[in-house]
């Protein structure tokens, strides 16, 4: 049998709580609010054209961005460093922002 070096605290954990869950998902929706706020009218706009939400599974801060077509796609891609200033507001810890295209639907073969 395997010993980790590690105290108990240190490990990582592989199920977390129902209510630490519900507590994780009401911080995600509360800088999900403050994050569109603290955003420009230009950077709103094309959050709005997009859906959007913030992740913490992994302890890093992500704002997630799926484009419902290419040209919501390439418009974010090019206010990105705008969007990443407004996120360094809200955590002083690494963060990341990842921009998903639409994926098409397969309708059969």
């Amino acid at each position: 049998m395997h010993h980790s070096s590690l105290y108990s605290d240190d490990l990582p954990l592989y199920q977390i709580s129902l209510r630490d869950q519900l507590l994780l998902r009401q911080l995600e929706e509360s800088i999900s609010k403050k994050f569109f706020q603290a955003c420009d009218c230009i950077s709103r706009s094309l959050l709005t054209s997009c859906h959007w939400y913030f992740s913490t599974n992994t302890g890093v801060l992500a704002l997630e961005i799926v484009c419902h077509n290419h040209e919501s796609y390439w418009f974010v891609q090019h206010a990105l460093f705008q969007l990443g200033m407004t996120l360094t507001r809200f955590s002083t810890r690494p963060k990341s922002i990842f921009i998903h295209p639409k994926v098409k639907e397969n309708h059969g073969v």
